[in-house]
């Protein structure tokens, strides 16, 4: 039987940082995309600057959501962000609520990562012994060198970064804590300022042994090496962001079998058992037009 997900209003899904168009062959959220038109969602992929803060990155979501708004006649969006995508539509939802139905956070590191902390005293002369400092350094080179971006927007990599780590996402989340839990662990508001708030996310789990043919795969293999950067959330992290970092508003579910790219393409979902990360969209689809958003 063929599924019905017409949400009443757009869905945008809004990449994270790098906004590389690729990830090794896959077209990033391609999968994604052609899977939420299937089933009736008018879907459009917003272009933000590669690396920037998360206030420049959605000051851009902003301007391309008043033209998906007049281009299609609709009153709001509904936003699903991944990783940094997330902040931006958070920062989008809380100026313009009247412009956004929901805001989904995926795997967003919505209270910071331990990874950006660790990158930062890198890349800090003196905060790091000399010998890690160079080994995170290299590692994080060699995983953006598989990552492309052509992309003409303005880039600034340490906005970026300092944008990401616990402290500046502290300060972003001062300005903006609509979704935010109370507790840590815990889930937040639904619904501030008519805008409802959702989250969902993924955990490395098992050994690299016990992965199949995914542990083949070299992005797999950065996020289990950065994964040995986490300290407050060792063994509950997707490799870039904590798990209890990524809640928001309700939360799904926040320990899928899942590193922090699965969760955006379906290379993983083809030979992982039990998980396929692009029907986590479809699901939400159609939990929003239940929602009647």
């Amino acid at each position: 039987m063929q599924r019905n997900a017409t949400t009443l209003y757009p869905i945008l899904l809004v990449h994270g940082l790098f906004g590389f168009d690729r990830i090794g062959p896959f077209e990033l959220f391609h999968d994604i995309k052609q899977a939420l038109r299937n089933v009736g969602v008018r879907v459009f992929v917003p272009h933000l600057s590669a690396t920037h803060s998360n206030e420049v990155r959605g000051d851009q979501l902003l301007a391309q959501i008043e033209r998906v708004l007049e281009g299609t006649g609709a009153h709001k969006v509904n936003l699903i962000g991944h990783s940094q995508g997330a902040l931006a539509a958070r920062y989008a939802a809380a100026i313009a609520p009247e412009a956004v139905a929901s805001v989904t956070s995926v795997s967003g590191p919505n209270h910071g990562s331990e990874l950006a902390d660790f990158l930062r005293k890198a890349l800090t002369p003196g905060r790091l012994p000399e010998q890690v400092a160079e080994t995170v350094a290299t590692l994080f080179i060699d995983f953006l060198s598989l990552l492309s971006s052509d992309r003409q927007l303005p880039k600034n990599a340490i906005a970026a970064l300092n944008a990401l780590t616990t402290e500046g996402v502290g300060a972003f989340n001062d300005k903006y804590p609509q979704g935010l839990p109370e507790k840590w662990g815990g889930m937040g508001r639904e619904r501030v300022n008519g805008v409802r708030y959702y989250s969902w996310s993924g955990t490395l789990q098992g050994s690299i042994l016990e992965q199949g043919l995914n542990a083949l795969d070299p992005l797999h293999g950065f996020c289990r090496a950065f994964s040995r950067y986490f300290t407050t959330e060792a063994n509950q992290n997707d490799g870039m962001v904590g798990r209890y970092s990524s809640h928001l508003g309700t939360v799904i579910r926040s320990d899928y079998p899942l590193d922090h790219l699965d969760s955006i393409s379906q290379m993983a979902g083809q030979i992982r058992k039990g998980i396929d990360p692009v029907d986590l969209y479809v699901e939400h689809a159609e939990r929003l037009k239940k929602a009647g958003l």
